[in-house]
């Protein structure tokens, strides 16, 4: 399978970073800067997710902003991080509930 874009090293440690974020939980693009050593490199972290080659596999809808809010640097997400996020939360209760049985 060939990648349409070629992605930079710095866009794949970001992609690599949001693979970290556990199951519908969620962190903040200045969280991703900060772990892959570019506090300052904020927009830069929303510009690499947006270029996501595999946005079900890689998880950048659990990025939002450090105000809680949405973000999406690939433009209006239209409440589909919100409704993301919701079902993986929904996976990780029932999940908790089976492990109790």
């Amino acid at each position: 399978m060939k990648i349409k874009k070629e992605l930079t090293d710095f866009e794949w440690q970001v992609l690599k970073a949001a693979l970290t974020i556990p199951l519908g939980e969620t962190r903040s693009y200045q969280w991703i800067a900060r772990r892959i050593g570019k506090p300052k490199a904020v927009r830069a972290v929303g510009q690499a997710l947006r270029k996501n080659p595999y946005p079900l596999i890689i998880p950048c809808h659990r990025v939002i902003k450090s105000d809680g809010t949405p973000g999406g640097y690939a433009g209006q997400m239209d409440g589909k991080k919100a409704k993301l996020l919701d079902m993986e939360q929904i996976i990780v209760r029932r999940i908790k509930a089976a492990r109790r049985l």
